[in-house]
């Protein structure tokens, strides 16, 4: 068996905010990086309570770009966005 590519695994603490925080009904080991926001049922009033979970939970400094993630923008841009912000 292979290990999956470090591309297609989501930051644990995505996917911690995702289904902890936000209570998402998809099971973590669905959630893919080309899943997008979307396909979650995401609305904008969804990706502002994830930017706030994010900067509560983990303290985040959130670049100005992840405010502009969009429903139609993936879990993977999400994850980068993360990264990014520290």
């Amino acid at each position: 068996m292979t290990e999956p590519s470090e591309d297609s695994v989501l930051p644990e603490r995505l996917v911690i905010l995702l289904t902890d925080h936000l209570k998402l009904a998809v099971p973590p080991e669905r959630l893919s990086p080309s899943m997008t926001l979307e396909s979650l049922d995401f609305d904008s009033l969804a990706l502002m309570e994830l930017v706030v979970a994010a900067q509560e939970t983990y303290g985040l400094s959130l670049p100005d770009d992840l405010l502009d993630l969009s429903p139609t923008s993936t879990l993977g841009e999400a994850a980068r966005l993360f990264d990014e912000a520290g």
